[in-house]
């Protein structure tokens, strides 16, 4: 099940990936998968930086039409391949100061079929910032679940 709480703080989504966990949990920690799915709609992603290790930073540029650039990252809290990931994420504002954190935790199950992702996004500001993410993951995840379907070498 997908959705968001009622005080506007957490979102939850939830998707049946026709892939095993070994090889989904590739396609969040490797940078050529990452910025082959990693972006809403009408945005680019480029990897900056991906030390996928407890304490470890990651960063990575959104770009959009024309030079428009938004720029998000954070820090691994856990890393437990391949059943699990938890990082801190914030968006970087033009000056390079971080705005407000929250906390991402994804989990990747095996299921008949596939593997079930849930993402949990928490700790938002308000209500217009979590749909705003819900809306960007949302698209991520079709592009994640399209490429999962690819063939792997």
């Amino acid at each position: 099940m997908s959705g968001a709480d009622a005080t506007g703080r957490m979102l939850r989504l939830e998707r049946l990936i026709p892939s095993s966990p070994d090889d989904l949990f590739t396609l969040w920690i490797e940078p050529e998968q990452i910025a082959r799915w990693w972006a809403p709609d009408g945005y680019k992603a480029a990897v900056h930086d991906l030390d996928v290790r407890p304490g470890g930073r990651w960063r990575i540029v959104l770009r959009g039409s024309g030079s428009r650039e938004l720029v998000m990252g954070g820090f691994y809290h856990i890393v437990e391949p391949p059943q699990r990931l938890a990082f801190s994420w914030a968006w970087e504002e033009e000056d390079g100061m971080r705005g407000s954190q929250t906390e991402v935790t994804v989990s990747f199950e095996p299921v008949p079929g596939g593997t079930r992702l849930v993402l949990v996004h928490q700790s938002f500001d308000s209500k217009d910032a979590r749909d705003r993410h819900l809306s960007g993951w949302s698209a991520s995840f079709d592009r994640l679940t399209n490429l999962s379907r690819e063939p792997h070498p």
